[in-house]
This record gives structure tokens, sequence and C-alpha cells, in this order.
């Protein structure tokens, strides 16, 4: 078995609330540092910045699972994984199509950067990434499973977005994969651990700052090290 250290939960310069220092390169080179095993980079609803992180990475010897931040109709935030670069792309564009034609306000909501693998700027989301998608909640789900992706709630600890603070409540039979308690907090001191006998639990980051990368704190065993081993582990039974 193989102890890994992962972040499942980070933003690159995309997302318009992420410092401008989260380029790929810096992510990828702090995990790194960190001594993480995988990362998931997860914009707020867009996976353009994931193929070139993807190949940043291949002289490092860190894992990046192709993951997003969607916001559902409901409001509720949903991290969603996929096993392929190829899923993922074509589960983004489903997705963009669904996304608002609000334009961006740069001074208000900040940058979404689409970068090289140089760390430079190649273009910039017009679309304003932080806000509700068209897909209800269930409508989601159903469109991660037709690509075999994993979804979690995310920062169910949190006062905003969370399916708790939108719902009140994890819906009777809800086909998820788990629960995300944001790193910023203890799972001790998370008030409904019992939903912890019902859902696998992951501990994130949700960093939009370099310095709020998660350290070599949370871990899973894998059976080797790789994407499939990653898929096979929440796909087991709790």
């Amino acid at each position: 078995m193989h102890n890994c250290y992962y972040d499942l939960h980070i933003h690159s310069a995309l997302s318009p609330c992420s410092s401008n220092d989260m380029t790929l390169n810096n992510i990828i080179n702090m995990s790194y540092l960190k001594g993480l095993d995988i990362i998931a980079i997860t914009d707020h609803n867009s996976a353009k910045n994931i193929e070139v992180a993807i190949n940043i990475s291949q002289n490092k010897d860190l894992i990046i699972i192709p993951g997003i931040e969607v916001e559902t109709y409901e409001g509720i935030h949903m991290v969603c994984y996929f096993k392929t670069l190829e899923d993922i792309k074509l589960f983004d564009e489903l997705l963009y199509q669904n996304i608002p034609e609000i334009p961006n306000k740069e001074d208000l909501w900040g940058q979404q950067l689409i970068l090289d693998i140089n760390d430079n700027t190649i273009d910039k989301e017009a679309k304003m990434l932080i806000n509700s998608t068209r897909l209800k909640l269930n409508e989601l789900i159903d469109l991660v499973r037709s690509f075999n992706g994993l979804i979690f709630t995310a920062h169910i600890n949190r006062y905003s977005n969370s399916i708790l603070t939108v719902l009140g409540f994890i819906p009777e039979n809800i086909d998820i994969d788990g629960i995300e308690i944001n790193a910023n907090d203890s799972i001790d001191n998370f008030k409904n651990k019992d939903l912890f006998s019902k859902f696998r639990v992951i501990q994130n980051s949700d960093a939009h700052y370099l310095g709020d990368i998660s350290e070599k704190t949370n871990s899973i065993n894998l059976r080797e090290k790789s994407i499939d081993a990653f898929f096979d582990y929440f796909r087991g039974e709790k």
C-alpha cells in the first residue's frame, strides 16, 4: 500500500477570486516542495488550465487529478474529479453551455487567466465563472456520472455555498462519493460527525493563495500511486 498525501481542492489564476500568483508552475512546485503526492486543480466552473497543468507535472513525482468546482443552480459548490483529460474536457464543454452569459468584470471579481506551460497569460475567460450554473444538483451528479467521474460536496463546514448551508441537510440516497471538510477547521470540531459513518471524508485546502496549499497532513492509502488506484479507492466500499 502507498500512503499518499493529497490536496484535492486548489484554485489557479483562472478563478477570479484566486491570486494571480496561483500560476500552474507555482502550484505544482509548491505542492511538490510540501511533499504532496496527489493534487487537483479545481477552478470555479472551468477546466481550461487542466491540460497545461498535467503537461507541466510530467517531470515531477506528482499526480494531478483532473478536477473542477461546480456551482449548481441552487448555489451549492461540488468538487468533481475525472480519470482522463478527455473526460474533463468533454464535461467542461457541456458545463460551459450552462454558465450564464454574464461578462466578468475584472475590477469587481478579478482576472480569469488561462495560462501556458511557462505561466504566460494566453487568454482570459470572458464569462463570469463565480456564478451558479443552470445545472441543478441532481443534473450535475448525473452529468458527472455520465463521464465516470467522482463528485463530493465541497467545504460542508463553511457558511457559504455548502450543501448544509443551502439545503440544511444532505438528501437521502444522494449519489455522491463523499464530503469535503475545509482544511482551516478541525475534523474533530465538525458538529455533524454522524455524516462520517455514511460518507468518505476528504480534507482539502480550497487554496486561493500559494501559502494555503495543504501541508503534508492528509493522506489516503492506495494500492499504488496512480489515478486508477485513486478512483478505485473512492469507488470501493466505505
